[in-house]
């Protein structure tokens, strides 16, 4: 895909959405860090629901701390893997307790030195809080760049370096933000809404249009 094509996808989707955020509800950078170790293998949308609940009773690293891993267990039981994450969302708490005043650090290696926090998580944080510049791949990223061209990788730390190289500067700050929204709702896994895709002719994917072709894509 050359440099031409890719300033185009992203000044479409920039076009369409000129401010995207994040579909997670949150209150303060604590809310959004909880809120994204709870969406591993699980739905914004699941998500949403039990920090609906969550967070008015535990709003702080003191108050989650507070709470204990059986009561919040019990909040956020609809969520996949709920044990496990109760475990770390409480470590996390008292770890930002005892090293950040309860804060959530701005610096990569803070955040990945917390429980339950990973690189992706990581690169949310510092995209959503911190606004910087820096890509987290999900599996909606990693289907919809290895699938479109945009860029190919065969892991996820592949396909964040691509992106980080490809995307023009002017762009990378939100870049995260609308590729993870047309990998959810237009590029999808099983089928992809290739009939009404803002990006459809820029798209190198071989099969596009096969299965549900109505009309060529709009240009913008």
């Amino acid at each position: 895909m050359t440099p031409e094509t890719v300033r185009e996808i992203f000044r479409r989707l920039a076009a369409h959405n000129p401010e995207p955020r994040t579909e997670l509800d949150y209150a303060s950078p604590y809310q959004l860090l909880v809120s994204v170790v709870l969406s591993a293998q699980a739905t914004d949308k699941s998500v949403n629901l039990a920090t609906r609940r969550l967070f008015p009773v535990a709003p702080t690293a003191a108050a989650m701390v507070a709470l204990g891993e059986e009561k919040l267990a019990e909040y956020i039981k609809t969520i996949g893997l709920f044990r496990g994450k109760a475990k770390n969302v409480v470590a996390l708490s008292r770890l930002l307790l005892e090293r950040h005043d309860g804060q959530v650090p701005g610096e990569r290696a803070a955040l990945e030195a917390l429980p339950g926090v990973g690189r992706k998580t990581a690169n949310v944080v510092l995209n959503t809080v911190f606004r910087q510049p820096v890509m987290a791949v999900d599996t909606h990223i990693f289907r919809l760049a290895n699938r479109t061209g945009l860029a190919p990788g065969k892991n996820v730390a592949e396909v964040e370096a691509a992106l980080m190289r490809n995307v023009p500067p002017e762009y990378l700050l939100n870049a995260h933000h609308w590729l993870i929204l047309h990998g959810r709702y237009v590029c999808t896994a099983r089928k992809p809404q290739c009939g009404g895709c803002r990006l459809g002719e820029l798209c190198l994917w071989p099969q596009k249009y096969a299965a549900n072709a109505i009309d060529l894509p709009p240009s913008q």
